[in-house]
């Protein structure tokens, strides 16, 4: 990783934040670091790479204390899972031209930080749980699942503004699957790349950002589980991803190809 101290220091500040951040709403941060590691990398197998293993990371401990406190109901989520593993592994799978994936990364970040935006505008407390019919969980997963496997992250940023809106169950519910959503999406993924032959990560650095973000990832969702407001940091979040979205997609995203 061609990185000075300095600089690295300052990754592992943000990369932290972000941990901190998206964990106390349900997510992994693969967005964030899909975002900022590609202002400071150059290779994009490392970048989808590095954010699945930080996503896993973070939402490894996230689901773990999800469950300890009965807000995982595996039962329940298994439509989304079912489908987007297979997904994930196939998105993963292609290899995209560089500037195809930064096309498809800003676009990404982009609609994400505007659907999270609402989510929180929107979001409701006190409401009715909807039912809906299987086979759109299974198409809800399966699209998304392939999405996040194009680029490299969990996808749980992009299902669970839509479950809110679509009022599926009752927020802390959702932030759960987003989480599990992320863990099993970022395995399938992972899995992927290394099939393909496109995994690629820098030893120790990727270690020592593993550590950051579960730490911060451990304290964002605890503050989550203790009834903490997320509404700000929502926003705040919102407006990060948004900003770097545009920024990738205006400075990477000039041509659009074909795949390899």
């Amino acid at each position: 990783m061609s990185l000075a101290t300095g600089e690295f220091v300052g990754l592992m500040a943000i990369f932290f934040i972000i941990a901190l951040l998206y964990s106390s709403v349900g997510f992994g941060g693969g967005s964030s670091y899909l975002a900022i590691l590609a202002l400071v990398l150059t290779s994009f197998f490392v970048i989808r790479s590095t954010a699945l293993l930080c996503n896993l990371a973070v939402v490894s401990g996230s689901c773990y204390l999800y469950f300890q406190r009965g807000h995982l109901q595996l039962k329940k989520f298994l439509p989304f899972v079912v489908t987007s593993v297979p997904m994930a592994f196939l998105g993963a799978s292609f290899r995209l031209k560089e500037n195809v994936f930064f096309i498809i990364l800003g676009i990404s970040l982009i609609a994400s930080a505007i659907a999270l935006a609402m989510q929180t505008i929107q979001l409701k407390t006190d409401f009715e749980p909807k039912r809906y019919p299987s086979y759109l969980l299974y198409l809800l997963g399966g699209g998304i699942g392939l999405l996040s496997g194009l680029v490299g992250i969990g996808g749980g940023i992009f299902l669970a503004p839509v479950l809110n809106y679509l009022k599926w169950d009752r927020p802390l519910v959702i932030a759960a699957l987003a989480s599990f959503f992320i863990l099993v999406n970022s395995v399938s993924g992972l899995t992927g790349l290394a099939l393909a032959g496109t995994f690629e990560w820098f030893w120790p650095e990727i270690g020592i950002l593993l550590a950051v973000v579960i730490i911060g990832g451990q304290i964002g969702v605890r503050l989550s589980l203790g009834q903490f407001s997320a509404k700000t940091i929502r926003l705040i979040t919102a407006l990060l991803v948004f900003v770097v979205g545009v920024r990738v997609l205006l400075d990477n995203g000039w041509q659009l190809n074909v795949f390899r």
